[in-house]
C-alpha cells in the first residue's frame, strides 16, 4: 500500500465492508462502511494503525460492528453524537478526574492542572477532542512555545503568577494532552490521538548542572548572604539547601511535614501520597540524610505532625519556591536553565561519576526500577545515610568552603546484599 498524490481506499471481504484508508503522507486508517436500515451509507472510522492498533485488532472491531449492522443498529448513532459533543476541554475535565490521573502524585496533578487551564484549555478546549488533527496539536505546541498563552493568572489567597509558557512547557502540555487522549481511548471515548505523532524533546537529554565545589561553594554563600540581609526568608534559604544536599524534588521539600522526619535515624520517609511516582509504585520514598542535611531540618522551629517543616509566609499550602529560586540564581551568577530540578540532576550526576551502580542512583533519588529486571536493593539505615553523604559529597564540599572549613573525607560503600539462608 504506496501513498499516492490522492488518498484511497483498499477494501476487505473478511469482514465486508473493512477497509484501510491510504493518505498522501503515507499514513493508514482503518474504516467500516456499511448501510443503515434506511439505506443511508455510512463510513466509521476505527482508528489509525500504530502500535496500539494493529490489523488483527482493527478486523476483529470491524467484525464487531458488522454483527451489529446485522441486527439493525447504526454504530454511528448515539456513539457519533456523543464524539461530537466531546471537546478537548471536557476531555481534559474527565481525564482529571479519572482514577488514572488520580495515581500521580499531588504535586504532579497541581502541576498539569496548571498546563490545563494556563495553556491546552484556552488554545484547544473548544474544539471538537474527534475532529482535532496533529496539525492543530502541533500549532499550540507553537504557540505555548512563544509565549502566546503568558500573562499573569490568580493564584487564590497567594496572589498572581506569572506565566511564561516556553519550550519546555510546550513540550510538557503536549504529552499532557497525550496521555488525556490515550485514557480517552482506553475508555472507548475516542479513537485516535492526535497528539501522538507530535514531536517533543526527549527526556533524558543534557540538563544544567552545577559543576563542582565551586559552585555549590556561590549557591551556598549567595543563601546565607541574601539570608543575613533578609532578602530571603530563612525557611525558602533552607528548603533550597536542602534540595541541593538531598536531591529532593522541589515539592517534597516544599511539602516536607514533620511527621516524615525521623532525626533519630536520619531520614526522610515520604508516605506514597506525597511523592511523585508513590501512585504508581504504592511504596514510600525513603531519603537518606547527611549530617548538614539534618542540621538543616533540627533549626526549623518545631511543629504538629502535619504542618510544614519550611514555614510559608503566609496560607495555609506549602512554601512557594520559585520566585526565591530566580532571585538566588540571578545572584548567584549561575546558568539561567538551572532550575530547581537541575540541583537534583547534580546531586545523581556526580553520585554517578564516583562510580555508583543504578541501584544506588535509583536508590538515592526515589526513582522506579531502572528496568523490568533491576530489583530494588534495600540499604540498611547505617548504609543509607552513608549512601546519603557519599551522594551529597560534592555539595558538602561546596557547603564547607563557603563557610570556610574543611570538609570530611567521602567513605565509599558498596550496598548491603541480603543473606540467603539454604532451604
Amino acid at each position: 500500500m504506496l501513498p499516492t498524490e490522492k488518498e484511497y481506499f483498499i477494501w476487505s471481504d473478511d469482514p465486508k465492508g473493512f477497509g484501510v484508508k491510504v493518505f498522501p503522507t503515507g499514513a493508514k486508517s482503518f474504516v467500516f462502511q456499511y448501510r443503515t436500515a434506511e439505506g443511508r451509507s455510512r463510513r466509521f472510522n476505527i482508528g489509525r494503525l500504530s502500535h496500539v492498533l494493529t490489523v488483527e485488532q482493527a478486523r476483529k472491531r470491524a467484525k464487531e460492528l458488522y454483527l451489529d449492522t446485522l441486527q439493525g443498529n447504526d454504530p454511528m448513532g448515539h456513539k457519533q453524537k456523543r464524539r461530537e459533543a466531546l471537546t478537548v476541554g471536557e476531555l481534559l475535565t474527565r481525564y482529571t478526574a479519572s482514577p488514572k490521573f488520580a495515581l500521580k502524585a499531588a504535586t504532579t496533578r497541581a502541576t498539569d492542572k496548571g498546563r490545563i487551564e494556563r495553556h491546552l484549555r484556552p488554545l484547544l478546549g473548544a474544539a471538537v477532542a474527534d475532529l482535532v488533527t496533529a496539525d492543530d496539536v502541533r500549532r499550540a505546541r507553537l504557540a505555548i512555545a512563544e509565549g502566546k498563552t503568558a500573562g499573569r493568572v490568580k493564584t487564590g489567597a497567594r496572589g498572581l503568577a506569572k506565566v511564561t509558557g516556553g519550550t519546555g512547557t510546550a513540550d510538557q502540555s503536549v504529552t499532557l494532552l497525550r496521555s488525556a487522549y490515550s485514557w480517552a481511548i482506553s475508555e472507548g471515548l475516542l479513537a485516535d490521538n492526535p497528539a501522538a505523532g507530535v514531536k517533543v524533546a526527549q527526556s533524558g537529554q543534557r540538563e544544567t548542572i552545577l559543576g563542582g565545589a565551586d559552585d555549590y561553594a556561590q549557591l551556598f554563600r549567595v543563601l546565607t548572604q541574601m539570608e543575613n540581609e533578609l532578602r530571603i526568608r530563612r525557611p525558602a534559604a533552607d528548603a533550597i539547601r536542602l534540595i541541593a544536599l538531598t536531591g529532593a524534588r522541589r515539592g517534597e521539600a516544599a511539602g516536607l511535614k514533620w511527621r516524615y522526619v525521623d532525626l533519630r535515624t536520619g531520614q526522610i520517609a515520604l508516605p506514597p501520597t506525597a511523592h511523585k511516582a508513590g501512585g504508581r509504585t504504592g511504596k514510600p520514598r525513603i531519603i537518606g540524610l547527611p549530617a548538614e542535611a539534618q542540621a538543616i531540618i533540627a533549626r526549623q522551629p518545631g511543629g504538629e505532625a502535619d504542618d510544614f517543616v519550611f514555614r510559608p509566609a503566609k496560607g495555609a499550602g506549602p512554601l512557594s519556591l520559585a520566585k526565591p529560586w530566580q532571585q538566588v540564581r540571578t545572584e548567584a551568577g549561575l546558568p539561567e536553565n538551572l532550575g530547581l530540578h537541575g540541583l537534583r540532576h547534580s546531586l545523581a550526576s556526580h553520585l554517578a561519576m564516583s562510580g555508583a551502580s543504578s541501584a544506588e542512583l535509583m536508590e538515592a533519588l526515589g526513582h522506579k526500577q531502572v528496568s523490568t529486571t533491576q530489583r530494588y536493593i534495600h540499604f540498611a539505615e547505617r548504609a543509607r545515610s552513608t549512601l546519603a553523604t557519599r551522594a551529597a559529597a560534592m555539595a558538602i564540599a561546596g557547603m564547607a568552603e563557603a563557610e570556610g572549613r574543611t570538609a570530611a573525607p567521602v567513605i565509599q560503600i558498596k550496598p548491603q546484599r541480603k543473606r540467603t539462608t539454604a532451604a
